[in-house]
């Protein structure tokens, strides 16, 4: 898709998606919504900064916290802070560790955790993880699945906050398949604009262009 660059309508088009993302889910809670018991442990499917983040409020909270971390981080600082820790992703690359979605809820579930926090990055955008943890009984910290999977289509997701009366960037209703619309496009809006990759995420698939050009082949 494209979008034309500008500051203060890009910074009202992300509280636009946010805003839709919650009007969207109170307006489309399952009826058939899981029923959760009280929270008493919390695991962060993460590591670093933002899992001792989590594990610090939890405890102030009074809530039993849980770290998971692959072969290559056990003595990492994220470890030492939870109550409990469990490796996850024997045998694999850090990262993969990380999103290997069936350790962690194997984990969740003969640990008797009530709730996962994803952090961010990593699995926290990924809506076949949140509709997992669902499918286990164990509570996302985050968005319902189906949430998660229409924001993470930036086409699905400017739709809705059209449809929601918020303000968006000017930009394609769906996905560009020629020349000629990118063209006219920056006929109409002028440039800079910006190509994103639909489902692109943590900035992957983005390029800037603030002209155009002809390119004759040789």
């Amino acid at each position: 898709m494209l979008l034309k660059l500008g500051g203060m309508r890009a910074t009202l088009s992300v509280l636009a998606v946010r805003r839709a993302c919650c009007q969207y889910r109170s307006a489309h809670t399952s009826p058939q919504a899981v029923e959760y018991k009280p929270i008493k442990k919390v695991m962060v499917a993460n590591r670093g900064e933002i899992a001792i983040r989590v594990f610090r409020a939890c405890t102030e909270l009074g809530i039993r916290t849980v770290a998971v971390y692959s072969e290559q981080d056990i003595g990492q600082m994220h470890r030492q802070k939870a109550d409990e820790a469990y490796l996850i992703g024997r045998g694999l690359p850090p990262v993969a560790a990380y999103l290997h979605i069936p350790d962690i809820i194997k984990v969740a579930k003969e640990n008797d955790v009530d709730a996962i926090h994803p952090g961010y990055g990593f699995l926290s955008e990924r809506s076949d993880f949140a509709q997992a943890c669902a499918d286990a009984g164990v509570r996302f910290i985050g968005p319902a699945p189906e949430v998660v999977r229409k924001m993470g289509d930036k086409v699905e997701a400017r739709a809705i906050a059209i449809r929601a009366g918020v303000p968006v960037v000017p930009g394609t209703d769906a996905p560009i398949s020629s020349l000629q619309e990118v063209q006219e496009f920056s006929n109409t809006y002028g440039f800079p604009i910006i190509f994103k990759a639909a489902y692109g995420g943590g900035g992957r698939g983005m390029r800037v262009v603030r002209e155009y050009e002809v390119k004759h082949a040789p």
